[in-house]
């Protein structure tokens, strides 16, 4: 497993940090996902093989977020 960390800006609630965790968590390969609304830290572990960065990146900005790196 690899793990990934983002920052998201965009989240202001408890809604779209559950956004964030079913956008991710919907991509196979991904074990676990977490978020801190506070500081937009978003941390997935993930089975490189399956899903990459890049995935996990257009997911959640397909969702309305902007990402850059941790």
């Amino acid at each position: 497993m690899n793990t990934l960390t983002l920052t998201v800006t965009g989240m202001s609630c408890m809604g779209c940090v559950n956004s964030v965790k079913n956008l991710v968590s919907a991509l196979p390969g991904v074990a676990s996902v977490a978020v801190d609304l506070a500081s937009g830290r978003v941390d997935v572990s993930h089975d490189a093989a399956l899903v990459d960065a890049r995935a996990i990146r257009q997911a959640i900005e397909g969702g309305g977020y902007q990402v850059s790196d941790a």
